[in-house]
């Protein structure tokens, strides 16, 4: 039975046609292996790359998406301020957004968290623990106490972002750091979820726990939001007897 939450996941799709490797791993795209998961679990998924108009974030997209989901890393340049801008304001307004990996420098990410968002970084292949700090947290339902990747890019500490309002899971790696890997935000009326993993030369989004984490985060993140707040000059509900002149 269908969730209702309407998810696009959008992609550079910039790695997978230059780079034979990622190609590989990923034949259809990131994008794709990252929303076939979700539309087998019966969301109403969709997807949208930097080359296509408006980068495939129309309003008419941006209209119909609950939760937009963000993979970005060689052409952050490129993203146009102006989608930038109307992503923002979609987040302030109720859109869920998760970002994955690289995602951390993209415009809309540090904009949102108004930080330089960075990192330690190296491309070794190595193990990556992933373990779950929050175990009641919704986003990790399933997961048992940590997830295990043999090969992934290392982030490390210091990661330049605000204090989380939620850890949900820490990363140590094969070389001896650690990095926040799963954090949760709240802008105006979005809630942004923050997950590490997702390296484009390994196979990190055919993993099933990643899947799982990635499935829990989109059911978390789509906004139930009550009443729109109502800003600026009020009138009074009630009949005020001692008004300034």
């Amino acid at each position: 039975m269908s969730t209702g939450i309407r998810v696009t996941v959008w992609n550079e799709y910039r790695h997978e046609l230059k780079n034979e490797k990622v190609r590989e791993v990923y034949p259809n795209g990131i994008h794709q292996a990252i929303a076939e998961p979700l539309a087998e679990q019966g969301h109403a998924v969709r997807t949208a790359t930097l080359d296509e108009p408006e980068h495939g974030l129309t309003d008419a997209v941006l209209d119909a998406t609950d939760v937009l989901i963000w993979w970005g890393h060689v052409a952050h340049d490129e993203v146009s301020d102006a989608v930038v801008a109307k992503v923002v304001e979609r987040v302030w307004k109720g859109m869920g957004l998760i970002v994955l990996h690289s995602g951390h420098f993209s415009k809309v990410f540090k904009r949102l968290m108004g930080t330089s968002c960075d990192l330690k970084w190296r491309e070794a292949g190595e193990n990556e623990r992933l373990w779950v700090v929050d175990p009641t947290h919704p986003i990790v339902s399933g997961i048992g106490e940590y997830i295990d990747l043999e090969h992934e890019e290392m982030y490390g500490e210091h990661f330049d972002i605000p204090t989380p309002d939620e850890l949900v899971m820490v990363s140590w790696f094969a070389g001896g750091e650690v990095f926040r890997s799963g954090c949760t935000f709240r802008r105006g009326g979005g809630k942004i979820f923050y997950f590490r993993p997702g390296h484009e030369t390994h196979p990190t989004y055919h993993n099933a726990q990643i899947q799982k984490v990635i499935a829990n985060a989109v059911n978390w993140a789509h906004s139930t939001q009550g009443p729109t707040p109502v800003y600026g000059n009020a009138k009074p509900l009630e009949v005020l007897t001692n008004q300034e002149a």
